[in-house]
């Protein structure tokens, strides 16, 4: 049975790299644009949303769902890089093996 043993060191040394790359990646930053830059969204590493800017030249009362519209897809966008993000980090951590449960 020592060879259980030694795998089950090998998997707590993994959770162990998977907790300190998961604290690592979430104080990374994406940024995604909408409307050529006039709505911005910043998330972390995360999948949560840390900043929304828009430009006040986009604010216009009489058409409210453009704004709503440039900040869902800016959201959207921000979202998608930061699972990207977290995928690629796992990636390298397990060298691109999938392993169900790890990824987003």
């Amino acid at each position: 049975m020592k060879g259980f043993g030694n795998i089950m060191k090998e998997a707590q040394k993994l959770q162990q790299q998977m907790a300190a790359m998961q604290e690592e990646i979430g104080k990374k930053r994406v940024e995604a644009t909408a409307g050529g830059g006039m709505v911005t969204v910043e998330a972390n590493g995360k999948q949560e949303i840390i900043s929304i800017k828009i430009d006040p030249e986009v604010v216009n009362r009489d058409d409210v769902q453009m704004l709503e519209d440039l900040v869902l897809a800016a959201c959207n966008e921000a979202l998608r890089k930061s699972r990207e993000l977290m995928q690629q980090e796992l990636g390298r951590l397990t060298g691109g093996l999938k392993i169900p449960g790890l990824g987003m």
